[in-house]
């Protein structure tokens, strides 16, 4: 559609198209991009900072950069190769199909160089060698090791696809999995667990400051952190091996993991590591002016793919609901499919086909990214998918609502049925739909949390990370709770006021 059709439509048509090509402009900015980036482009570099210190976090004197020991290796690999690196935020669970799919040209966030993931990626040389720590509470007597645990049919707590995941599997000790590394020593404290078994840099520095906690034995189960790649980027592997082979050779990494704390000469041994208070001074620092501006653009992230996911939602719906209503009958099956197959399917599931399902058969087929979908743009599509099988019953529900006599008092006045459906019947059904829409984008603003899991760091995905850096869970999580409240009770008392004035319309 060109601007000069859109000047000679009618001004509340040219209003809706312009509205429609706007939407279309944001959520599909790089239509058509496919030209090479240059050589020189920044590396991107995913990554997860809700995993906190000491990997890679926010600055609690200055929220907008990161810092941490990953970071500082980062900066001093950007230095040697002559290349910017950006950080990318990404889930940590889906940092190996992320850096598949080329989100990012590499991954480094403590992952662990295992056998089932050499299947699959490239692994650079190891920047760190990293151990097992067993961490109980401070007054445990029960055991002492992780042996003695195993025989007193302990439940340890430990995240998923990591070595103690599999150590204590080998073990046949009961676990429980958590996607952060915050909340295992908290459920410890509580005594939701009999221990907690993670990366020796983690029990440093989340077990060891608190003073309800204390190391149980000796670390174990050596193994090696390293940058991951792409099967086939085997140049951009022999560049960072080459720029860590020369920051091992001059000194820098070990001075970088010395400034850390988790450095000792043999890389085999780090019960001697002292840790630091980095997360008291972290959690002085942390202040609302530093964490409130992140929180706000979280929220605005939150309402833009509300009101996206709502719009392409309705636009949907309508057809869907007269399709059903007044189609052919393979349109009215059609319809029903459409209706029970996305009620019937979780959300995740249906983002997580979307994000990493599509490149795959985008990879497959041979259509390069013609389908590969940015975080955006998924959520979005989505988001809007789910939401229109509701709303497209409650559109039905509505249109049915109406009585069919006023069918036959427009057929009257000589109204076609299409006109007699848009001047007549839809305005009546609108008295219905409107209060149980509004509820519905009520319900929308916080399903919009479930798309951090496809690294859109809307308004919950910033609080975790936040809470993580700064450890202050319960301020941070009041304030993020007051904004979903801002956003969401004025639509709550919205819909009520709709209920009162279109419910006199149609007793």
């Amino acid at each position: 559609m060109t601007i000069d059709t859109i000047r000679r439509l009618r001004p509340d048509r040219r209003f809706l198209a312009a509205a429609i090509l706007a939407g279309a402009a944001l959520l599909f900015p790089a239509a058509g991009r496919c030209a090479a980036e240059p050589a020189g482009h920044p590396l991107r570099w995913g990554t997860d900072a809700e995993g906190g210190a000491p990997y890679t976090y926010r600055d609690p004197e200055d929220p907008n950069r990161y810092i941490g020991f990953e970071v500082e290796i980062i900066r001093a690999i950007e230095a040697e190769i002559g290349r910017p690196i950006v950080l990318t935020q990404y889930s940590f669970a889906s940092l190996v199909p992320g850096l598949e799919r080329g989100d990012f040209e590499f991954a480094m966030n403590g992952l662990e160089v295992t056998p089932d993931r050499k299947v699959k990626l490239l692994f650079s040389r190891p920047y760190y060698v990293f151990r097992e720590q067993l961490v109980v509470r401070r007054d445990e007597t029960r055991f002492a090791d992780l042996d003695g645990c195993a025989r007193l049919d302990c439940v340890v707590g430990t995240l998923e696809d990591t070595a103690a995941d599999r150590l204590l599997h080998e073990r046949g000790i009961r676990v429980t999995m958590y996607d952060g590394v915050v909340e295992p020593y908290r459920d410890l404290a509580l005594g939701r667990l009999d221990a907690v078994l993670l990366d020796l840099p983690i029990a440093i520095y989340y077990a060891r400051p608190n003073p309800e906690l204390r190391f149980a034995g000796e670390p174990m189960a050596r193994g090696y952190y390293a940058i991951a790649f792409r099967r086939d980027d085997t140049a951009l592997k022999a560049t960072i091996d080459a720029a860590l082979e020369t920051m091992v050779e001059d000194g820098r990494l070990q001075a970088i993991l010395e400034r850390w704390h988790l450095w000792d000469t043999a890389q085999s041994d780090l019960a001697a590591a002292t840790g630091s208070d980095i997360l008291a001074e972290s959690r002085r620092l942390w202040t609302i002016d530093k964490y409130g501006p992140l929180l706000l653009r979280g929220a605005g992230l939150t309402i833009m793919l509300a009101f996206l996911s709502f719009a392409l939602a309705m636009i949907i719906a309508l057809p869907i609901a007269l399709m059903r209503l007044y189609g052919p009958p393979p349109a009215q099956w059609l319809a029903i499919a459409y209706v029970e197959f996305f009620r019937g399917i979780p959300v995740l599931l249906l983002l997580y086909v979307l994000y990493y399902g599509l490149a795959d058969l985008s990879a497959a087929s041979g259509l390069g990214a013609g389908l590969r979908l940015d975080p955006i743009q998924a959520a979005v599509l989505g988001l809007g998918l789910n939401y229109a099988a509701y709303e497209a019953e409650i559109y039905r529900a509505g249109i049915m609502a109406v009585p069919h006599g006023q069918w036959e008092a427009a057929a009257c006045l000589g109204m076609t049925g299409g006109l007699a459906f848009r001047r007549v019947i839809l305005p009546q059904a609108i008295r219905t739909i409107l209060p149980p829409m509004t509820g519905d984008f009520v319900a929308l603003f916080k399903d919009t949390s479930i798309v951090s899991t496809i690294a859109v760091v809307e308004l919950t995905k910033q609080y975790q990370i936040l809470s993580k850096s700064s450890m202050k869970y319960l301020e941070i999580g009041l304030l993020t709770a007051a904004l979903y409240l801002m956003m969401s009770v004025p639509l709550g008392l919205l819909s009520r006021r709709l209920e009162r004035i279109w419910g006199r319309g149609i007793l």
